[in-house]
């Protein structure tokens, strides 16, 4: 269910990938998502299929107001200001007073399905999962794609054929903050909590990773790269306090021999077959 749900945020970094810009904010927008659902349900008492909706809206729409300040920037300052920003929104919440019931978070969240059973989240956590890929595979095969495509080659020649660039970098920021809080929303019921330290700068660090290690080339390599690290990293908790050390230099191993990502190698031997 964990893989699902990181997949389907990282989708939104990888659609921002798309327009030239690394975007290391996406784990503020997950917890917009699981903050608006919470408060939701607990204070406002809607069904959780409501609050999921209308969580990502209220991602998406802070994306908006806030990419069409930040996406101005280029390179290493927007990826910086990015860092940031994930921090800023943390300490917001963090200093929310009742309303976000500060660091001690809001607990005690129903869940959208009665007894014990984990099965009906897992189904709902794979649904989810369906909309994030069939949201990526339509917006990149789409007019939309293509013009996001000619955003990240050289975004003044596509502003020289009259593509209104600006619009088009919030339109992509506001889809990749909808799908963080999405996912977001679902981990919230699904833990029945969020806390200001749900998602933080290392958080967004991993969605980051994901798109990289699955390739950055591929609709599904946000989901690829969030399932590989996903089950490396438990399979090597029997090394304990090495487990870090040498899920790091693996990493670093991969990345560096496959600068492509994972799926590269499918494409490869594609090509040779």
């Amino acid at each position: 269910m964990n893989c699902a749900g990181l997949s389907l945020i990282a989708f939104g970094v990888w659609i921002t990938f798309t327009i030239g810009r690394i975007n290391i904010c996406q784990a503020g927008f997950a917890l917009i998502g699981g903050y608006a659902t919470a408060i939701l349900l607990s204070r406002f008492g809607l069904s959780f299929w409501l609050a999921l909706p209308l969580s990502a809206l209220v991602s998406a729409a802070a994306g908006a107001l806030i990419g069409s300040f930040i996406l101005k920037l280029r390179g290493i300052y927007f990826s910086m200001l990015t860092i940031c920003l994930t921090e800023a929104i943390r300490l917001a919440f963090l200093n929310g007073g009742d309303f976000t019931q500060g660091s001690k978070g809001i607990t005690g969240l129903p869940q959208p399905f009665e007894g014990d059973s984990p099965l009906p989240m897992y189904y709902l956590a794979v649904a989810l999962l369906g909309v994030g890929l069939l949201v990526t595979w339509r917006v990149h095969y789409s007019r939309l794609g293509r013009i996001f495509r000619a955003m990240r080659l050289n975004e003044d020649l596509a502003e020289s054929f009259g593509t209104n660039v600006w619009r088009y970098r919030v339109v992509a920021f506001s889809i990749a903050c909808a799908l963080g809080g999405l996912g977001g929303s679902y981990f919230a019921v699904f833990t029945q909590s969020v806390y200001p330290q749900s998602f933080t700068v290392e958080h967004s660090i991993y969605y980051m990773l994901f798109c990289f290690l699955g390739g950055l080339e591929f609709v599904s390599g946000a989901m690829i790269g969030a399932f590989a690290l996903t089950i490396l990293f438990e399979l090597l908790s029997q090394f304990q306090q090495y487990q870090t050390l040498i899920y790091g230099v693996l990493m670093i191993a991969v990345i560096l021999l496959l600068p492509n990502g994972l799926m590269a190698l499918r494409a490869a031997r594609e090509n040779r077959a």
